[in-house]
Order: structure tokens, then C-alpha cells, then sequence
């Protein structure tokens, strides 16, 4: 089974939506032997490395009015699920919280040429203005302590943190259990058996 069928046996995606990641791949390809968004190894496995795993990191979280992603690089999953989201939910706006530059120029391009409207706003997370997002995304940042004080301080109260975690999760939880109060559902990751997806929400200072 293909990438592409594996993602249409899992999941409501469109054939307009299928079309928009075509082009999105086809955009990433372009811009990466300039700024290296994705690693050389990778970028022959993008669908199951990168935009499998995004889609089912948009799919693990709840409907949000407003989505945060930081750290978003390449546009993962960020990116993926603003373009998701322009069928399924297109009330959905969503910002994208990059440092680099160059990656910034990247996701704006890729979101023009995808026909998606984005928020692409070039700074450090921990220094720009609260988002009061009602669901904030972060893949590969920094670990589940740090990403759960970026989501205090830019996350509704009532709202969720989807976080994608590889082997290390659970090192990983433990030590954020220490500072932090949260609830919690672990959803198996679809692209490597021992990775998850980390739904947080109703997070508290320990």
C-alpha cells in the first residue's frame, strides 16, 4: 500500500487536499538544496516521513478556531494542516511561529502556491506576543517541558497541545510530570511503532 492510500484509508482527505500536498512537495523539493528544510535522507521519504506523520497530528487534534504551530521549519506539521484544514474546517486560521528567515520565505511561498491563507510571523516563540491559539502543534522543537511553557503562555486555557514524540517519550513525560499537571491521551503514531502523539490539555503549573 502507497503512502497516498494508506492516508486515504485513514483519514477524510480530499482529492482537492491531495492535490494541494502534490504541489507542497513539489514546492519543498524546490527550496530545499538552498535552506535545507528537510534532511537529504528524508526527502525521498516525504510522504511517510513528514506528511503522513503531519496529517495525523491535525487529525489527533480537537476543531480549533484558531491553530499555533511553532518551531515550523519546513511547514511540519504546521503547514500540512492548514492545508487539510482548507477543506475540512476552513474557518480554521492558522499561524505559524518560525524564526529562520529563510524558512519563513519558504512557508509563505509554499502557502501561496498551495492556495491556503496563513499567519507567518518571524520570531522566537518565547518572545512573541501571547496567541491565545485554541490549538498549538510542535514537531522536533525541544522537549515536552519546554513545549508545555510555550503552550502556557500561548494557549487558551481551555485549549490543547498536540505534540508528535518519538522513542523518547515517555523520558520525556516523566520529567515534564515533575513541573507540570495535565491530562493526557497517547495516540499511537501511524509511522513509527514506538512514537505517539502527546494530546494535552488543561495544563497547570505542578
Amino acid at each position: 500500500m502507497t503512502t497516498k492510500e494508506i492516508i486515504n484509508s485513514h483519514f477524510d482527505v480530499s482529492r482537492e487536499t491531495l492535490e494541494r500536498l502534490e504541489i507542497f512537495v513539489e514546492t519543498l523539493r524546490r527550496w530545499n538544496p538552498r535552506i535545507n528544510l528537510v534532511s537529504k535522507k528524508s526527502i525521498e521519504d516525504l510522504w511517510s516521513r513528514h506528511i503522513l506523520d503531519s496529517i495525523q497530528v491535525y487529525y489527533a487534534a480537537p476543531p480549533a478556531d484558531k491553530w499555533l504551530d511553532i518551531g515550523s521549519g519546513g511547514g511540519f506539521p504546521g503547514l500540512i494542516a492548514a492545508i487539510v484544514a482548507r477543506d475540512l474546517a476552513p474557518s480554521t486560521h492558522v499561524t505559524l511561529i518560525e524564526s529562520d528567515q529563510r524558512k519563513c520565505a519558504f512557508l509563505r511561498s509554499a502557502a501561496r502556491e498551495c492556495g491556503i491563507t496563513v499567519t507567518v510571523k518571524s520570531e522566537r516563540v518565547e518572545a512573541a506576543e501571547p496567541e491565545g491559539a485554541s490549538v498549538m502543534s510542535a514537531r522536533a522543537l525541544t522537549d515536552l517541558t519546554n513545549l508545555l511553557a510555550y503552550s502556557e503562555r500561548h494557549l487558551l486555557k481551555t485549549g490543547t497541545s498536540v505534540f508528535p514524540k518519538g522513542v523518547t517519550w515517555k523520558k520525556e513525560l516523566e520529567s515534564a510530570q515533575q513541573q507540570w499537571r495535565f491530562d493526557l491521551e497517547e495516540i499511537k503514531s501511524l509511522t513509527e511503532p514506538e512514537a505517539v502523539i502527546l494530546k494535552i490539555k488543561g495544563l497547570e503549573r505542578a
